[in-house]
């Protein structure tokens, strides 16, 4: 691919789209992984001085989280702040019983774009996302938490290729070598729960998306078939999360 351009076209988009908002500065949550590392990296680059970094840790981030969320800002000279939300998630959940890891995370992932939010009221800015194309189509977000922003430029890179890309960037090794993780729980990773790598499904998910292939087409090429109704069914079962609410249309 031809990074060098890429990246112009989402600088471009970026400025743009800001620009048309009528604001300035823009915030991006900086978790240490590599989607928010590309988006910060760009934003660097596109709003300098007027762009603001926000590193969220929480009582379940792994160690390495925040240590490599620091390294990118020192290395990009990225403005940042350190919030804590352990205390937020902590308040609501010490009163609950039968929390499970997934709902907890997914709290945490819905207390930390509200601290993106408030600060972007603060900093009269616009908050940019940081999902990439597989996590949308397969649905690996949480609704209201990390899929929520104003504008999103990485949301047609797949994640096999966000790796490529981010070399191009010069994000440090250490963000690109680990496994991919939404740091919801202490040792949670994105492909053991999904169950494939990255690579794997998003070569399924090229040919039936961006290809219009189908399910036979796949088959005849020896694509395991359980493979293939999982991206299905996910794509299908999750689509709501990447549209609008559904609005009721009635007749006065």
């Amino acid at each position: 691919m031809n990074w060098e351009n890429i990246k112009a076209q989402m600088i471009t988009f970026l400025q743009n789209e800001v620009s048309k908002i009528g604001l300035n500065n823009v915030v991006v949550g900086i978790s240490g992984g590599l989607d928010s590392a590309i988006v910060s990296t760009l934003c660097k680059e596109a709003f300098g001085e007027n762009f603001h970094g926000i590193l969220m840790p929480s009582h379940l981030s792994s160690d390495s989280s925040i240590k490599d969320a620091k390294e990118l800002c020192e290395k990009f000279n990225i403005s940042h702040e350190i919030v804590e939300i352990a205390p937020m998630v902590q308040g609501y959940f010490n009163s609950v019983k039968d929390a499970t890891p997934l709902r907890i995370g997914n709290f945490s992932a819905r207390m930390r774009m509200s601290v993106l939010y408030d600060i972007s009221a603060r900093e009269n800015a616009i908050v940019v996302g940081t999902s990439n194309k597989s996590e949308i189509l397969l649905g690996y977000g949480t609704l209201f938490g990390d899929t929520a922003c104003a504008i999103n430029p990485i949301a047609q890179l797949y994640k096999s290729d966000a790796f490529e890309f981010a070399k191009y960037l010069g994000i440090p090794d250490s963000i690109i070598n680990k496994k991919p993780s939404a740091d919801l729980w202490e040792g949670q990773s994105d492909e053991e729960e999904l169950g494939y790598s990255y690579k794997t499904m998003d070569d399924v998910l090229k040919q039936l998306i961006d290809e219009n292939k189908t399910k036979d087409d796949l088959l005849k090429q020896g694509v395991d078939e359980e493979l293939i109704d999982m991206v299905e069914y996910r794509v299908k079962a999750n689509a709501f999360k990447s549209k609008p609410a559904i609005i009721a249309q009635i007749n006065f």
